[in-house]
């Protein structure tokens, strides 16, 4: 896998680490709870007298005999607490609407997603490329491809592709393929007919400029290493945007990872 790597990798892995502190204000938390334990020692005395009129009301029930009026007053104090005690049930609704809150949920890219991917006709040109031109000397390998077709009416039966050979210090070669669903007629020399790479792989998703495809293929080769998987010597980009009409900090690129 270290051959497929680039050279400039090495400098673009972070070295920064964050650090969190919150011993401050876990240490302020306590203070308020000497001040709240002091106020219930002023409060107990008045629960006293509130029980004293209980007795009183089981006094009261002795002459409720001789006065029914009496009696029928006595009860209606008791009947005013009860609408009390219903209105505290009535704050436990609150909860559901706050486990309700979690609801979204947001999808990432596939990362190292296991796939199988099936040959397809592909018209292709060969190239090689230097590191510090690539982006550039891809794209001129897609418009010669699209002249070609759009030349003799062919249109696209999906996604253009980049399938790398090999790779060294310097550069490397490459297939620029573009699937059809028929046989261009009167290709030149570097142009052939042909089929794209079919098998097991792995599927990662990269968002953004080529350049920026170096921390892309770093996370592959770590990926790889992590589950101890063997890749063959090769790896196929799909762009899912057009190279030619997209911006390329805006570019959306599969990479599909063979697997031996």
């Amino acid at each position: 896998m270290n051959t497929f790597r680039r050279l400039v990798l090495a400098a673009l892995i972070p070295a920064a680490a964050l650090s969190f502190g919150l011993s401050g204000t876990l240490a302020q938390t306590p203070s308020p709870a000497p001040a709240a334990s002091a106020s219930p020692s002023p409060i107990s005395p008045s629960p006293a007298p509130s029980v004293s009129p209980a007795p009183a009301a089981s006094a009261s029930p002795a002459p409720a005999a001789t006065s029914s009026p009496a009696a029928s007053a006595s009860p209606a104090p008791a009947a005013s607490p009860a609408p009390a005690a219903s209105a505290s049930p009535s704050p436990g609704a609150p909860p559901p609407a706050a486990a309700a809150t979690p609801a979204p949920v947001q999808t990432a890219d596939p990362f190292g997603l296991e796939t199988t991917l099936e040959s397809r006709k592909v018209v292709m040109v060969k190239g090689t490329a230097n590191w510090d031109s690539a982006f550039d000397t891809l794209v001129d390998a897609f418009k010669a491809l699209n002249t070609l077709l759009d030349k003799q009416g062919i249109k696209h039966a999906g996604n253009s592709m980049i399938v790398y050979t090999s790779t060294d210090d310097t550069g490397f070669t490459f297939l620029a393929e573009i699937p059809v669903d028929q046989d261009p007629q009167k290709l030149p020399k570097d142009m052939s007919i042909g089929k794209s790479p079919e098998g097991k792989a792995l599927k990662f998703v990269h968002r953004g400029s080529y350049d920026n495809m170096d921390n892309t293929y770093e996370a592959i080769t770590n990926h790889l290493d992590d589950k101890r998987l063997e890749a063959k010597d090769t790896f196929i980009e799909e762009y899912l945007t057009d190279p030619l009409k997209t911006a390329e900090d805006k570019l959306v690129i599969n990479v599909f990872v063979p697997l031996k």
